[in-house]
């Protein structure tokens, strides 16, 4: 099975995903959430969702690279992995979310209205993909493939993440599923075409 027949699949299978959600999940799990009232669930998961900040990792990756690109080629290109992964999975997130102009669970909530009205870029029709999935994701990908002793907590991390969206209403399930997805593929790619080479020439120089 080559490599290209294993990204169509995943492709196929993520926006198979999206779809079934769209149509049988997505408003029902809003609606369900919606009605969920603790204020303990709340408060622990607006602090998750910070996490899916994309300015965190951006500003980290930077400094990162900044501080090392002399001393430390290789904690310094890890830096601006992490910047660069977030910063592609943040622009691809805004332009799809832009053309798509999906109506947040609020709309939902407050007019019945669900869908899509393409060209808006007001928050409240910018719901699909997520923002903070993607964010949460590539950075969850780029520390995994950096530290893969901890990669479980960190996916695990990122899954949480994208989850606070679903919890909080703010995204649908199908929006976390397509950013979740757009965060991963935007690390995997950057990782593959360019910095597998710099991080492998950084440790080698090492040894």
């Amino acid at each position: 099975m080559n490599r290209a027949y294993k990204w169509s699949m995943a492709v196929t299978a993520v926006i198979l995903l999206c779809v079934l959600s769209y149509i049988f999940i997505d408003i029902r799990a809003a609606l369900w959430f919606h009605t969920l009232n603790s204020k303990l669930v709340n408060d622990v998961f607006n602090f998750i969702t910070d996490f899916g900040e994309s300015q965190w990792y951006l500003i980290a990756g930077v400094l990162l690279f900044a501080a090392f690109r002399k001393s430390n080629p290789g904690r310094a290109y890890s830096g601006l992995f992490l910047s660069l992964s977030v910063a592609v999975s943040g622009v691809g997130a805004d332009i799809i979310k832009y053309f798509a102009g999906r109506a947040r669970p609020t709309i939902y909530f407050s007019e019945q209205l669900y869908g899509f009205n393409s060209f808006h870029y007001e928050y409240e029709w910018t719901s699909f993909p997520s923002g903070h999935a993607a964010t949460a994701f590539s950075a969850a990908i780029v520390l995994a493939t950096l530290y893969p002793r901890w990669r479980i907590l960190f996916l695990f991390s990122g899954a949480l993440i994208a989850f606070s969206r679903i919890l909080l209403t703010q995204h649908y399930i199908s929006d976390v599923i397509a950013g979740s997805w757009l965060g991963i593929v935007s690390s995997i790619l950057l990782y593959n075409l360019y910095f597998k080479t710099k991080l492998d020439v950084s440790a080698s120089r090492k040894i």
